[in-house]
Formats: structure tokens, C-alpha cells, sequence
């Protein structure tokens, strides 16, 4: 039962998160982000909020800087909408999952290839 509770708030925060980002946030450090995922503590005093970011490791680490920057508001954006007994900090990571996937499909595709040519 815990895990279905659990699952649902970190999917209510992400859909939050990512319509703040989208409509509220006036950082122009923020650029073109993608709430990937929401991991929240055992306690729920803690959210780990993963993006994905279009751009270089340079416009990462800007929309990065600018979201941790932002992340008092988006924590009082998810206390208005979301009721819940406290609400979490929000710590925002970069989601490296399809960075990993575009590596493992090169590599993929360069072993095969190298297996046709033999």
C-alpha cells in the first residue's frame, strides 16, 4: 500500500514540476528541460527531481544551476498544489538514462558492424 501512495505523489510532483517549468519559471537560465522522473525519501521529506536538459554539458549545467536556484519556488508551487502533510525539499539532478542509451546503442551498432565485416 505504501508503494502505490508513494507513486502517485511522485507522479503528482512531477506533473507539477514540469507545469511549472513550463508556464511559471522565469529564470532565463532555464532552458529547454524535461522532468524525466521523481524519486521521493522513505520519510517524504526529500525529492529528487531528474531532468533531462537539451544542449551541451555547458546548457546542462546552466538550466541546472538555474532550477537549483529556483527550487524554493518550486517547492512552494507543489505546497498550493499538491495537500500533503509537508512538502519536500526538491533536489533537481540531471537524467543521464538516455545519455547512457544513445552510448550503448553506438556501441551496439559498432560491434555489429565490425561483426559484418569479418
Amino acid at each position: 500500500m505504501n508503494k502505490i501512495r508513494t507513486a502517485r505523489v511522485e507522479s503528482a510532483i512531477k506533473r507539477e514540476i514540469a507545469t511549472a517549468v513550463l508556464l511559471e519559471a522565469k529564470d532565463p537560465r532555464i532552458g529547454f528541460v524535461t522532468v524525466t522522473g521523481v524519486s521521493l525519501t522513505k520519510d517524504y521529506k526529500i525529492a529528487h527531481v531528474f531532468v533531462s536538459v537539451m544542449g551541451d554539458e555547458k546548457a546542462k549545467k546552466k538550466s541546472l544551476a538555474g532550477l537549483k536556484a529556483a527550487s524554493g519556488f518550486f517547492r512552494h508551487y507543489i505546497g498550493e498544489n499538491i495537500r500533503l502533510q509537508f512538502t519536500p525539499e526538491i533536489v533537481f539532478e540531471i537524467d543521464t538514462t538516455l545519455d547512457e542509451r544513445a552510448r550503448i546503442d553506438s556501441l551496439l551498432r559498432q560491434i555489429e558492424e565490425s561483426n559484418k565485416h569479418e
